[in-house]
Parts: C-alpha cells; sequence; structure tokens
C-alpha cells in the first residue's frame, strides 16, 4: 500500500475501485464550498466598514493579497477529506469456495477376452474406458477407485482424489493384464466392498461395467451384492455391447459375445441401484451421465470476503489541512486588507 501521504489516492484509478460503506456522506461534498458562499455573504453584511481611498493593488503584492484565501481553502479541503473518511472508501474482494463431503465410487471394469468386441468403437473395453475417463472429469472432491477383474479381480487404484493419477491406470488397463480367463463378477464386488467397507463418504457406489454373466470366482454375485448392501453400497450395473447372431434366415445362432442381462439385473436390484444397458458409444455416454446426476451430492458455496478500509489515508489529510488552516488562522495570510 502506498504511504498516506502520497498523492496516489486522489487519482481516478483509486476512487474508482473503493466500494463506499455510507455513501451518502459524499453528497455533502457540493454542499461545502455553498456553506462558504453564504458565510462570506453573511459575514460583509454584517461587517462594520471604515471608507478610505484607496488605489488597487498591483504587481508582485497582487499575489499576496490572494494569500487570504489560503486559510478558508485549507478549511474547506479538511471538511471535504473529512466527508470522505466518514464515506469509508473500501476495497472488497470475494473469493467462493465449494465444500462437499463427497461420495465414494468404485469402478468396477471387465476386461475379459469378450470386451474385446467391436461391437463398440473401437471396442468395448476402450469406449468403456473413455466415458469412465469423461465421468471421473464431472466429479467433484469425490474419491474414486478403480477394479478390474477377468477370471479373479484386482484392485488396480485404491479410492482417491487425485484424478490424474487414476487416469493413468485407465490409459493403462489392457485386456492381458489379468491372465486368468473367465467372468469374475462376485469376486469384483466383494473386491469393492473389502475397499470400501470402512470409508465414510456420504454415500457408496459401485459401478459395475461388464458385458456377460459370472462364470468364475468362488463368490456368487448374488451373495456379493447382499455383501455390498450390509455396508451400505449402491451398486448400478451396466451391461455392454449387443448380441452378435450369425445363421440364415431359417435359424440364428447368437454368439459367445451375447450379453447376459439379468444376471447384471438382478445384482442391481439387490445392490438398490439401477440396471442399464449400452449398445452404443452414445448410449454408454448417456448412461454414466444418468448416474452422474443420480449420484450428486450437495454441495456448499461458502463466500469469504476480504475488506480492506482506507478511511484512515483520508483522515489523515484531513487532519493536516485542518492543523495548516489554525496554523495560518493567526498569521498575515488570514489579516491581509481585502481589496
Amino acid at each position: 500500500m502506498e504511504q498516506w501521504f502520497s498523492l496516489e489516492w486522489f487519482g481516478y484509478s483509486a476512487f474508482s475501485s473503493y466500494q463506499w460503506a455510507y455513501p451518502y456522506f459524499l453528497y455533502g461534498i457540493p454542499v461545502v464550498p455553498l456553506l462558504f458562499w453564504l458565510r462570506n455573504a453573511l459575514h460583509r453584511k454584517q461587517k462594520q466598514r471604515l471608507v478610505i481611498t484607496h488605489h488597487p493593488v498591483r504587481g508582485p503584492l497582487e499575489w499576496l493579497v490572494l494569500l487570504r484565501f489560503v486559510q478558508p481553502v485549507l478549511v474547506g479541503l479538511g471538511i471535504i477529506f473529512m466527508l470522505v473518511a466518514l464515506a469509508r472508501p473500501q476495497v472488497i474482494s470475494e473469493r467462493t469456495d465449494r465444500y462437499s463431503e463427497g461420495i465414494d465410487i468404485m469402478l468396477l471394469m471387465d476386461i475379459s477376452d469378450s470386451m474385446t468386441e467391436k461391437d463398440l468403437s473401437p471396442n468395448r473395453l476402450t469406449a468403456a474406458k473413455n466415458v469412465a475417463r469423461d465421468f471421473i472429469k464431472g466429479r467433484l472432491q469425490d474419491r474414486i477407485g478403480l477394479i478390474i477383474f477377468a477370471g479373479e479381480a484386482v484392485s488396480l487404484c485404491p479410492l482417491t482424489t487425485d484424478y490424474e493419477l487414476l487416469y493413468g491406470f485407465l490409459d493403462e488397463i489392457e485386456p492381458n493384464m489379468i491372465p486368468t480367463a473367465g467372468t469374475a463378477i462376485g469376486s469384483a464386488l466383494a473386491v469393492a466392498v473389502n475397499r470400501m467397507r470402512e470409508t465414510k463418504g456420504e454415500s457408496k457406489v459401485a459401478i459395475l461395467i461388464s458385458d456377460g454373466d459370472n462364470t468364475s470366482g468362488s463368490l456368487g454375485p448374488g451373495t456379493a451384492a447382499q455383501l455390498a448392501k450390509a455396508f451400505g453400497i449402491k451398486i448400478y450395473t451396466i451391461s455392454v455391447g449387443v448380441a452378435k447372431k450369425s445363421g440364415n434366415t431359417d435359424s440364428t445362432m447368437v454368439s459367445n459375445a451375447m450379453v447376459d442381462e439379468s444376471e447384471l439385473q438382478k445384482i442391481a436390484g439387490i445392490g438398490e441401484g439401477k440396471y442399464f444397458r449400452a449398445t452404443d458409444n452414445k448410449a454408454l455416454g448417456n448412461v454414466f451421465q444418468q448416474i452422474d446426476q443420480l449420484e450428486k451430492i450437495k454441495s456448499k458455496d461458502v463466500v469469504s470476503r476480504d475488506v480492506k478500509d482506507f478511511y484512515r489515508v483520508y483522515l489523515y489529510w484531513a487532519v493536516l489541512f485542518f492543523l495548516l488552516a489554525i496554523g495560518t488562522k493567526s498569521t498575515f495570510m488570514a489579516n491581509i486588507l481585502e481589496d
């Protein structure tokens, strides 16, 4: 901050940056010259005059005569800056901080061989990874973890708010990361429960992305879903892909890439969540948007205001002008003969 005696305080930039706590005091500034004019007019009528013949002052003495105006000008400036100080100029800066307790979200992603099918572009697994990335970008202060599964389940990333770390793990996911063949949905849910059972988020959510029924693992999906429910974990299930058909007009055979909806619907029902089916990239994106809206929590915006007062600067100037006015009152400046 500039020193109080700096002339910067009288610049346009300084006054344009102020907010005034009591702006009505500023309306008194134009009245100050009027008060002096009234005082002078009334004073002249009551003053006794001695009529003498004199010649108007010329030359250097003319400037000396003008010194009689110094004292009233100083008083006027003192009053003006006193009014400015009373108006209380301030610079207020506001900052908004958003607070929320956040949700614990665990993404369970199937990486079995069937997820390499290309009915979604470029394939089911890559489409799921891309949409999951967009979903993570839209979250605020949520802790998100990642579990991958095929014939067994692996916790790839624990619950974290470091989304850049999470993006890195998503990019590294490949179908060959788990050599055991199959789809262990129950095991994946059990790992999710183990990771989330002691967390203290406002709510706990497991989002299961798969394209088939449970074919591996020692724990059934229904039992795992009941275990998740017991720990307050809501389960959303998403089936990705469409049934691929082959054959002639008389018969139709469904390939091994068929999506088994019944198992995922049952899991979502037990977990008090919701089942979604995504048959293409756009539908998969819409599914994550729906989940994003369903699991929005209330966030609180806290506005903090930093108020800096500058009335002291103008108060100091007012005091200075009043002291100068008092100092000049009994000097020759206040007693120059009026012309």
